[in-house]
């Protein structure tokens, strides 16, 4: 699969800049670069050191296009362990795709998506894991998410992998060497050793497997539901959080027809809060479609902040707040519920402490005058596991590699089961064998074109 020829792609994002950045790689990178360079002092690129920066010109025959910096990296030493070539220009868009056509006709072809970073995997500078957190550390949008993204690409999860994987495969030989010599009744692995590293194995791979609930929403950000009845304050209270008028805002119910989502950084965790249409009876046909996909957001939600206007709960009023809060509770009784009274500054002390004692765990904030909206902040960011994520821990947040750690602790239980009950080492194999590949397909040491394209597919070119 790995290609010989010289690629081209814009490195930086698409569109007009101060700077653009082109790079190129392969077998003839320099050379071709070099064609098309004109340095000031007369260097030829192919003769320069790696890692070394020229100033000069890019030329088309007796046409300037523009003043650049040529940076060179002669291969192995460079990210894809190619030639590679990155050519800093101005960022007219004119100038960068003059000069990504010259390269063209000089001999580049235009780079697939992710094929520099599936080029730096094929030549061993990055495991599959490795080159998969290039992509979650480009689309990071949290310190939380950069930070375990900055983790795996330095190779903390797969290092954790091939040494489970190294250790298991030892014993896998031995196991087959008793194969080997089955007639000869004879026992190379030591039971009680192997026992421990497949129980030592397991709480690793549980550990792991445990990680991606908390991995999934650093990585995809959580979704917090703000409902309650129509003319509350959720408009208020989502414009209080964002710092921002994102919702419309006025005294007339209904106003929130349908939901509003924006997205909020507390505490480097990335929060996405829905502000929903009020629930109520209603005969309005759009409101009722509102309140309706009210019910769908709450659904797909994390969090669920239930909005009351703390003036206007009387006694009959605190009743109703208390069943729909008990409705809430029983349609989704494991998604944590906060309880949130607004116009807190309109409130005597009696009626807070009154308030406090009808419903239970009840925070009472002003949207309006950002009072409690930091305390809320505190609390729904009290809802995220972020131990392992301040310990430093490997967290798990991909897909692929969620379901074969699955599949391989499901392997090393059967192996563990095997050794309980004395299994023949033949039948032990198979399972210990499946095991292996499961790890292999985490790292990439065992892999296929498909699932390579799959991988690759989703990056951005350039990358």
């Amino acid at each position: 699969m790995l290609n010989k020829d010289s690629i081209v792609a814009l490195a930086t994002a698409s569109g007009a800049g101060a700077i653009a950045i082109i790079r190129i790689s392969g077998q003839d990178a320099i050379g071709i670069a070099n064609s098309v360079f004109k340095s000031i002092k007369e260097k030829d690129l192919t003769k320069q050191k790696t890692h070394t920066l020229h100033l000069g010109h890019i030329v088309d025959g007796a046409k300037t296009l523009d003043q650049v910096l040529v940076s060179v990296f002669k291969g192995p030493n460079s990210y894809t362990g190619e030639n590679t070539v990155e050519i800093s220009c101005h960022g007219s868009t004119y100038i960068q795709q003059q000069i990504i056509q010259l390269l063209l006709r000089k001999g580049c072809r235009m780079a697939d998506a992710g094929e520099f970073t599936l080029r730096a995997f094929l030549n061993g500078k990055l495991d599959l894991s490795q080159a998969e957190a290039v992509a979650d550390l480009i689309a990071s949008d949290n310190e939380a998410s950069h930070q375990i993204a900055m983790q795996q690409m330095r190779g903390g999860f797969s290092n954790e992998i091939a040494k489970l994987r190294e250790e298991l495969l030892n014993f896998a030989s031995l196991i087959e060497l008793e194969l080997d010599f089955a007639e000869e009744d004879v026992e190379f692995a030591d039971r009680t050793q192997f026992n421990e590293l497949i129980n030592r194995i397991e709480f690793v791979l549980k550990r792991l497997i445990d990680s991606f609930a908390v991995g999934n929403v650093i990585k995809n950000g959580i979704p917090v539901a703000i409902v309650g009845e129509p003319n509350v304050g959720k408009s208020t209270l989502l414009n209080a959080l964002l710092n921002e008028e994102r919702a419309i805002v006025s005294d007339i119910a209904g106003t929130t027809r349908d939901t509003i989502e924006d997205e909020l950084v507390i505490g480097g965790i990335g929060f996405r809060f829905i502000d929903t249409a009020g629930i109520r009876e209603t005969q309005d046909v759009v409101e009722s479609i509102g309140i309706k996909k009210t019910f769908e957001k709450i659904e797909q939600a994390q969090v669920v902040v239930y909005l009351v206007d703390s003036v206007q709960c009387s006694e009959s009023s605190i009743k109703n707040v208390q069943l729909e809060l008990e409705k809430i509770k029983n349609q989704f009784p494991l998604k944590p519920l906060v309880i949130i009274g607004n116009k807190k500054d309109l409130l005597s002390e009696s009626q807070i402490q009154n308030l406090k004692s009808e419903i239970q765990n009840i925070l009472l904030i002003s949207a309006k005058q950002n009072i409690g909206v930091e305390e809320l902040k505190n609390q729904l960011l009290s809802f995220v596991n972020t131990g392992a994520l301040r310990n430093n821990e490997t967290i798990v947040t991909n897909t692929r590699h969620y379901d074969s750690l699955l599949k391989a602790l499901e392997e090393i239980q059967k192996v563990k089961y095997g050794l309980e009950t004395n299994l023949s080492s033949d039948l032990m194999a198979l399972d210990i064998k499946e095991a292996l590949y499961q790890f292999g397909m985490i790292t990439g040491q065992v892999t296929n074109d498909e699932l390579l394209g799959n991988i690759f597919a989703n990056f951005c070119i350039g990358k």
